[in-house]
């Protein structure tokens, strides 16, 4: 009765699917002793250094790294002279050494995305230790993207769209839908804290779909209000093309003292029957870092109150260590973020084991 319930309210028309009453009445919260194990599990307090420079005029950013036949695949996205963000594709043989190949979603010439397209991987094996491979859909590989149509560093409005690929290692153009964008601000169900823009997503895919639907959309957004805070809610899918937004508000969200406050890119692991989200703060305590919360349901999350993952503490990372995508890999965790310091904005990576003496650092 209730999935048959949550999906009736779905298809009816566009408004929120809200959260199962019985759900929220549990809201089972995470022991602290199972948060500080997820702690000491993840942490990376070696820092590696700059693994994907910024050449001239260029902001690298939001790093996803993924596993495709014998090599080590990453997203990231780089925005040349402040025009827009494209996103780009790097390869590697051991995580540590990058080689830069080209572009995989560009602008074009008309559109609502003609001017910022920032991809990130979906539907990657979410599972802790795992083997980092991309699951297809349709016969497809997919991701979603931040679309937009302005030139300039992430100009207000920006909306979600999803493109495909059948060859995830090429450098050649993804195909996107017809469909998107998949969500945006003006659509009849978005919610208050997406009521500007909506940012970085990470879908999963629920294989005992205990929502009624395969396909979860985690991603922030930023209110109307004018205050520029930032949350991360939820959205459904059974074919990745029609999304439906999932619980009447945000999921994520910290304030501090600062009136702007930000918690997004969020990136979701299973350890067990725990499910964490790494994703990244700003402004409710200071600078910009990264930090996690653990969930038994996929709604009701507790939130990691202890040290940061990663904050800036070396030259590169000064100013913000940011935006984090988290892997483990024959027992090393690999922490990928986005540095912005004396090298600008650029991908950098931390780790559980000193693999750099010379370079890395402990904090």
């Amino acid at each position: 009765m209730l999935l048959a319930g949550l999906q009736a309210i779905a298809e009816s028309g566009r408004q929120v699917i809200p959260f199962p009453a019985e759900l929220m009445e549990r809201k089972a919260m995470v022991p602290q002793e199972e948060m500080e194990r997820v702690y000491e599990e993840v942490k990376t307090p070696y820092k590696y250094g700059i693994i994907i420079p910024a050449g001239d005029g260029e902001l690298i950013d939001c790093p996803n790294v993924f596993r495709y036949k014998d090599k080590w695949y990453m997203m990231f996205v780089v925005n040349k002279d402040k025009v827009g963000y494209e996103t780009h594709l790097a390869c590697s043989e051991d995580l540590l050494n990058w080689k830069r190949l080209g572009r995989i979603l560009s602008f074009r010439e008309e559109g609502w995305d003609k001017w910022q397209v920032d991809g990130g991987v979906a539907l990657m094996d979410y599972n802790w230790g795992g083997s980092a491979s991309l699951e297809t859909f349709d016969d497809k590989y997919w991701m979603t993207y931040i679309g937009g149509e302005k030139q300039g560093y992430e100009p207000d409005p920006l909306s979600i769209g999803v493109a495909w690929t059948s060859e995830p290692d090429q450098v050649s153009e993804w195909n996107r839908l017809e469909e998107n964008p998949v969500l945006h601000n003006r659509q009849p169900d978005v919610r208050s804290f997406e009521e500007l823009t909506l940012y970085k997503s990470h879908v999963i895919r629920d294989p005992e779909e205990r929502f009624g639907y395969p396909f979860i959309m985690y991603y922030n957004g930023k209110d109307g209000a004018g205050s520029g805070n930032e949350a991360i809610g939820m959205a459904l899918s059974k074919d990745m093309r029609t999304w439906h937004r999932f619980g009447e508000n945000w999921i994520i969200y910290n304030k501090g003292e600062s009136r702007w406050s930000i918690s997004g890119d969020p990136q979701i692991v299973r350890m067990g029957n725990l499910w964490v989200m790494f994703y990244f703060g700003a402004f409710w305590k200071p600078d910009a870092f990264d930090t996690f919360a653990c969930s038994y349901d996929l709604v009701n999350w507790t939130k990691w109150e202890g040290p940061h993952l990663i904050e800036p503490s070396e030259p590169w990372d000064k100013q913000f260590a940011h935006k984090p995508w988290v892997i483990k890999h024959e027992d090393v965790v690999y922490h990928f973020y986005c540095a912005v310091g004396e090298q600008g904005r650029a991908i950098a990576l931390a780790t559980s084991r000193n693999l750099s003496p010379s370079n890395a650092s402990g904090q």
